[in-house]
């Protein structure tokens, strides 16, 4: 195995586990298999329609942010509903200088 210089707390405790107790397949892969393509189809599935209004300014932030990590903006947009509503959403600081 190759040597990692930057490893976070759960990397460690999971190349530890790899190392120290094997890893085995899961006893039915097929139907565990199963079971993530549904909860993965139920995760992605959007079904509902929702209109918002929102400053100028924001939604260029947000089309300017979607492009810089390559989806739309719309799909970005998703994605920090269902971080916020489920507790992973990460409050950062953004510093910008302005000329």
């Amino acid at each position: 195995m190759r040597k990692v210089k930057f490893l976070d707390q759960e990397e460690k405790k999971l190349i530890g586990s790899l190392e120290n107790d094997g890893w085995q397949p899961a006893a039915n892969l097929s139907a565990w298999k199963t079971k993530l393509a549904k909860a993965a189809t139920n995760t992605l599935t959007k079904n509902k329609r929702m209109n918002i209004r929102v400053t100028q300014n924001d939604l260029d932030g947000i089309k300017l942010r979607a492009t810089e990590e390559g989806l739309p903006y719309q799909t970005l947009i998703s994605s920090i509903i269902h971080k916020y509503l489920t507790g992973r959403l990460v409050d950062r600081q953004i510093f910008r200088q302005h000329a």
